[in-house]
């Protein structure tokens, strides 16, 4: 099944005007993650015509469209409406003719219109539509926003994945999602993650139940998204399992294809999970900005023993 986003949802997102009120637009839906501002078509060349796509009339189209001959102008507008498009935007607050509002209607095409300029609506539309029509997993876990780096805490039930996330919150880092968080592949570099709509600043803690996160704690506590930069796992501590106590070489976990970095974070009593996840997160943005303490003390020690050799 392809996937798709509404128009009733691009119109409430973009706050759309709209100016066909006798169209129904509840079940049309769009499935490109780009839209297509109809300048070669407008001149009356349909050839490659991405109809698929939201259209866009921004100030240029606009005073094209002024400029010519009625005549022509009633060829064109047939030839596009006849085209299934989803819709049609009107940018800069600019009001299309009665003549193609008449006709939109009779083609069931529905026609809208924003105050934005069109190069900015075109850009966050098209960054929105690349979110919500990226391809989509559910997996079980907990996202977490520390210190700006977007951290997933797995593990099995019950082994504290919620209780970790309660204590970062109140340290002043952000839920995203408790228990299923969506990832979605942004591109081949971005996994975005958000809660399902119906568990949205929701956190079960066992014992105590379901607590509302951002009435308990504040709008500052939650956010929608969050980019997913690290993966901790954890687990029960193994005592017959060697775990990495250097942290020379990255282990990485794959979702839709995307390598994230993964640490095995064993768990027994008296660790205390928030500030080793505050610490790894911290650890990780060091690494990005080309900073790693592991080969900075594997250095050191070399540089140690060759002295010592040369002595």
């Amino acid at each position: 099944m392809v996937n798709q986003v509404k128009l009733s949802q691009i119109v409430e997102r973009f706050d759309l005007k709209n100016l066909t009120p006798d169209v129904d637009y509840t079940k049309t839906g769009v499935s490109v993650p780009d839209v297509n501002r109809p300048a070669l078509q407008l001149t009356g060349f349909f050839e490659h015509f991405a109809s698929e796509r939201v259209q866009i009339i921004g100030y240029v189209e606009y005073t094209y469209l002024q400029n010519i001959e009625e005549e022509k102008k009633e060829k064109i507008y047939d030839m596009l409406l006849s085209y299934e498009i989803p819709c049609i935007v009107y940018c800069r607050g600019l009001k299309p003719e009665p003549m193609l509002l008449e006709k939109a209607n009779k083609a069931n095409v529905p026609v809208f219109s924003t105050g934005v300029n069109t190069s900015t609506f075109t850009a966050e539309i098209i960054r929105w539509l690349n979110v919500e029509l990226a391809p989509c997993i559910s997996i079980h876990g907990v996202l977490v926003d520390v210190y700006g780096v977007g951290v997933l805490i797995m593990g099995e039930s019950g082994i504290g994945k919620s209780e970790a996330a309660l204590e970062l919150i109140k340290r002043g880092h952000r839920l995203v999602s408790d228990d299923v968080v969506e990832i979605r592949k942004v591109s081949d570099d971005t996994l975005v993650g958000k809660a399902p709509d119906i568990t949205r600043h929701f956190i079960e803690l066992r014992g105590i139940g379901i607590v509302d996160v951002k009435m308990l704690f504040g709008v500052q506590s939650v956010r929608e998204t969050q980019n997913i930069d690290l993966v901790i796992t954890l687990e029960d501590w193994n005592r017959d399992k060697e775990y990495d106590r250097l942290g020379l070489e990255e282990e990485y976990t794959e979702f839709l294809g995307n390598k994230v970095v993964c640490h095995q974070l064993p768990i027994r009593p008296g660790r205390n999970l928030a500030i080793i996840v505050e610490t790894a997160a911290i650890n990780h943005r060091q690494k990005s900005m080309g900073y790693n303490a592991a080969q900075e003390l594997y250095k050191r020690v070399q540089e140690n023993m060759a002295k010592k050799q040369g002595e």
